[in-house]
């Protein structure tokens, strides 16, 4: 019995010119890394377009939006894993944060909460739909996950703002740019779905 090397797959209505190989463990174990290393860069890529908001110590950053299309095209655990990675980078003093941050004052600072809560955020986006799932149960997800960065966020930046002011510096003024966000995540599954298809 041989072992140790792929095993050849021919798929029905493919002759045998044209044969697929079965990855080993090790391969999809790179492929894993590999991906999860890429998530971390575009998220930390993404946090550079940022805007500051008036009256709040919370940015507008394109954060939200990455996080969702890592979670769809990843899936739960690789997303989690990505974002925790990029927390990792950010505390590790890369400029990852938004608008070239970094360090664990970030991490404990306003919006530390928000930060914090990306790993689940990206977990849950992966967990409740996917880059084929229909428009309405990405919403759905887009609008869970979503929700947990705020529940994090609002919940530490409670230390930072007085209670009358919460809403007003940590979620109100975003919700127009979330929407806006989660629109774009579907448009841009949508048409990454119809170059597959075309493909």
């Amino acid at each position: 019995m041989r072992s140790g090397n792929p095993r050849p797959v021919t798929p029905p209505g493919r002759d045998a010119s044209s044969v697929l190989v079965v990855p080993s463990r090790a391969s999809r174990a790179t492929r894993d890394v590999t991906l999860v290393v890429a998530a971390s860069l575009a998220v930390a890529l993404a946090a550079q377009v940022s805007v500051p908001f008036p009256g709040s110590p919370v940015p507008v950053t394109g954060q939200t939006l990455a996080i969702l299309l890592v979670g769809f095209t990843l899936g739960a655990r690789r997303a989690a894993a990505a974002l925790g990675l990029y927390l990792l980078e950010g505390f590790a003093g890369l400029p990852v944060f938004a608008g070239g941050a970094a360090g664990a004052g970030v991490l404990v600072g306003p919006t530390g909460g928000y930060l914090l809560a990306f790993p689940l955020a990206a977990f849950v986006a992966g967990a409740l739909a996917s880059d084929r799932s229909s428009a309405l149960r990405i919403v759905v997800a887009s609008v869970v996950s979503h929700s947990v960065i705020f529940a994090g966020g609002l919940a530490w930046l409670a230390r930072f703002v007085p209670a009358g002011a919460l809403l007003a510096a940590g979620l109100l003024p975003f919700l127009p740019g979330e929407a806006i966000k989660i629109g774009a995540a579907l448009g841009i599954l949508r048409g990454w779905r119809a170059l597959r298809r075309a493909a």
